[in-house]
């Protein structure tokens, strides 16, 4: 399959994936679910251990094939397992999606990372890959604050000579504050609005 009709599958996996996202928050919302955390956590099942699982499958998916956006996904974490387990479990699920984009950029190279993200993308971020220790900080310090494109970083970290223990390092220990600040925004934002509009 060439890079333009991959990047056209793919857009239109996500465009379904937003749609469907914002129709079950509405769906959802209507329901009252957002009212009653009772209600929201039933929505993955009661089981101690098979909703974990299926929200960190769901969170590995997100990362990998951006079917779901990944604020709505980190924000439901928080929300529906509270905040030290939402985030225990969005962080994990994060962390095991990144490693695997970047293996798969760094298996399938340029073409297949061009099929997940714009032109635009690649080519502003394409400079940092120049310098390898340049790029080892810039790529630690993207992925600390949330700033930038963290997906797109870690997939063309599959074409620098990083080595797989270093980049996990990266993730493992800058990823934790982006996570959380990106769900406290979310969630708190969230709650402002509500309040302003009902």
């Amino acid at each position: 399959m060439s890079v333009a009709a991959s990047r056209k599958l793919i857009n239109f996996i996500s465009i379904i994936g937003l749609g469907v996202s914002i129709a079950l928050t509405v769906y959802f919302i209507n329901l009252g679910v957002f009212k009653d955390i009772n209600a929201l956590r039933g929505l993955v099942g009661h089981s101690v251990i098979l909703g974990p699982v299926i929200f960190i499958l769901i969170q590995i998916l997100q990362v990998v094939i951006p079917i779901i956006p990944g604020g709505i996904s980190t924000a439901a974490g928080v929300l529906i397992f509270g905040p030290y387990a939402g985030f225990v479990y969005n962080y994990v699920g994060i962390c095991i999606g990144s490693v695997i984009i970047f293996l798969l950029g760094r298996r399938y190279g340029k073409p297949f990372i061009l099929s997940l993200i714009s032109d635009k993308t690649y080519d502003k971020y394409i400079g940092w890959l120049d310098n390898q220790s340049r790029f080892e900080k810039l790529f630690a310090l993207a992925i600390f604050l949330p700033v930038a494109p963290d997906d797109a970083l870690c997939l063309m970290a599959g074409l620098t000579n990083i080595s797989v223990k270093k980049f996990s390092l990266i993730i493992f220990f800058a990823k934790p504050l982006s996570i959380f600040l990106y769900s406290m925004a979310l969630i708190y934002g969230g709650q402002y609005l509500t309040g302003l509009l009902g």
